[in-house]
């Protein structure tokens, strides 16, 4: 009788711990969206725009254009709350698209960030990203 009752509880702890509802937690692309936004703030805009979703050649004058835009973002979050002090990651919201023909798949994720701003606002933003040759761009 004992014997049975170990090799029930046995059963039952073993079934119990394997049947956990814990998914992993991929951060890689909130990880990618915020190294893109503090090298923004470190004056980067390059790298910046070199981590958008965007064709492989585009006019240079386009992506100067770029640049400036993101330029004049950090200026003007200087200028209306003091700037950012720091980015942190909130979470990360991931999905995987399949093709129609079911050969393939698209990954993408919603990244969120926290803006600590300088006037000590914070702000919530999110960034949609797109894994592309094996890389996390924003979209």
């Amino acid at each position: 009788m004992r014997r049975l009752f170990i090799i029930i509880l046995s059963l039952f702890a073993l079934s119990f711990f394997s049947c956990s509802d814990e998914k992993t937690v991929d951060n890689a692309a909130a990880i990618a969206a915020k190294e893109y936004y503090d090298s923004l703030l470190a004056g980067n805009h390059a790298y910046f725009v070199r981590g958008m979703y965007l064709p492989d050649t585009i006019p240079d004058n386009y992506r100067e254009q770029l640049e400036a835009n993101a330029s004049m973002f950090v200026e003007r979050m200087g200028k209306e709350h003091h700037g950012i002090n720091e980015i942190r990651v909130m979470r990360c919201v991931n999905d995987t698209i399949p093709s129609a023909d079911g050969r393939s798949h698209v990954r993408t994720a919603e990244a969120f960030l926290v803006f600590s701003l300088g006037d000590s606002l914070n702000e919530e933003v999110v960034v949609p990203m797109i894994q592309h040759g094996g890389r996390w761009l924003m979209r």
